[in-house]
């Protein structure tokens, strides 16, 4: 709920629900994801997102605010997770299709892989999926000292190829100039105008894009939004 740019926003409503509750979803038929977790801190202004977990039926984890590391690993230790699947609150765009393709892809490495993720270089930012083991994270958690790491969870994987095996997972098509994370009011307005084209949450990310593509003025309601750097 402590978001700088746009309080509260994985609360922020479109078509009726809740962000969070959107993208829980909009996942919850993936054939491949086991546990699901909300994992959010321990600040009295998060109870409001432990009440609507508890609502959904989905397990909420408090732990760390701002080492973020720290409260994926506690998390993971607790449930006893071997493979962690790591999505964001504020992507409600992100669909199961493309959860189980990127967690099939993981699984089926050959090497086995210690972390993969979509690529923000040729994905929408914002449809975005990691996928990485308990010992790569274990990893992380012990040897990262960085806090702005520790706050992103994964750049210390990212930035020691030659400690963790890596995948990085493209699309055919560039959409990388697609902006589809929700981190200020302009980018809830091209999120809604989206939902508001489907009036329903059952669309793919496929679809979407298709319906970016036929309405070229929806990208100007965000566009000059510029991400923060980690």
């Amino acid at each position: 709920m402590g978001s700088e740019r746009l309080p509260g926003k994985v609360l922020a409503t479109i078509c009726g629900s809740p962000i969070l509750g959107l993208i829980i979803k909009r996942i919850s038929p993936s054939r491949l994801r086991g546990e699901l977790v909300v994992a959010t801190t321990e600040r009295p202004e998060d109870d409001v997102i432990e009440d609507l977990s508890s609502r959904l039926g989905v397990i909420c984890f408090r732990g760390a605010t701002e080492d973020c590391l720290d409260r994926y690993y506690q998390a993971a230790k607790k449930f006893q997770a071997q493979t962690i699947v790591r999505l964001t609150a504020d992507n409600p765009l992100i669909d199961h299709s493309f959860l189980d393709w990127a967690l099939g892809e993981f699984l089926a490495a050959t090497p086995e892989c210690d972390y993969l993720i979509t690529s923000s270089k040729t994905f929408p930012l914002g449809l975005s999926v990691e996928v990485f083991s308990f010992s790569a994270l274990e990893a992380a958690w012990k040897e990262t000292t960085n806090p702005a790491w520790r706050e992103h969870v994964t750049p210390y994987l990212r930035q020691h190829p030659d400690q963790f095996k890596l995948k990085y997972l493209s699309c055919p098509q560039d959409y990388s100039h697609l902006r589809w994370t929700v981190d200020t009011p302009d980018d809830l307005k091209f999120v809604q105008a989206v939902y508001d084209h489907f009036g329903h949450d059952r669309f793919s990310w496929g679809e979407a894009i298709a319906a970016v593509e036929r309405h070229p003025e929806w990208i100007g309601l965000n566009s000059h939004v510029e991400q923060k750097s980690v």
